[in-house]
């Protein structure tokens, strides 16, 4: 029996910001994961919500750039979960609830510097604050 892989970890808009400042709690999370083969995943939209000018963001270039994060696109059928998902739970942040249903989907632990706005989303979420 070979050892266990560990959960996937959906990194949100807070946690690439929390890597691009060179953050010490959350890169070492990041680097530990790509240590133990983990699978790093992140909604495209928290890309698109944190990329400004990859020439000044060298971090968050070299990361994305790197292939240890999957970017999942949001096709027609998760882009309707994710509006059904805002409308029963009165959110507004589509970004937010993008990430609790990837979360949910995959098993995954959620980086994120907004623990709140996430299980108002989703209670049952499981995040590690950065």
């Amino acid at each position: 029996m070979g050892a266990r892989r560990p959960r996937p970890v959906v990194l949100d808009a807070g946690a690439f910001i929390a890597f691009e400042k060179n953050d010490r709690r959350v890169r070492t999370l990041i680097e530990l994961a790509v240590a133990h083969r983990g699978v790093l995943l992140a909604p495209a939209a928290v890309i698109a919500q944190v990329w400004r000018d990859g020439a000044k963001q060298v971090r968050l270039a070299r990361l994305i750039g790197s292939g240890a994060v999957e970017v999942v696109p949001l096709t027609l059928e998760e882009a309707q979960g994710v509006g059904a998902v805002c409308g029963q739970r009165a959110a507004r942040d589509i970004v937010d609830a993008s990430v609790c249903l990837l979360a949910r989907r995959e098993g995954a632990v959620v980086v994120t510097s907004d623990p709140d706005d996430l299980r108002r989303i989703d209670p049952e979420i499981d995040v590690v604050t950065c």
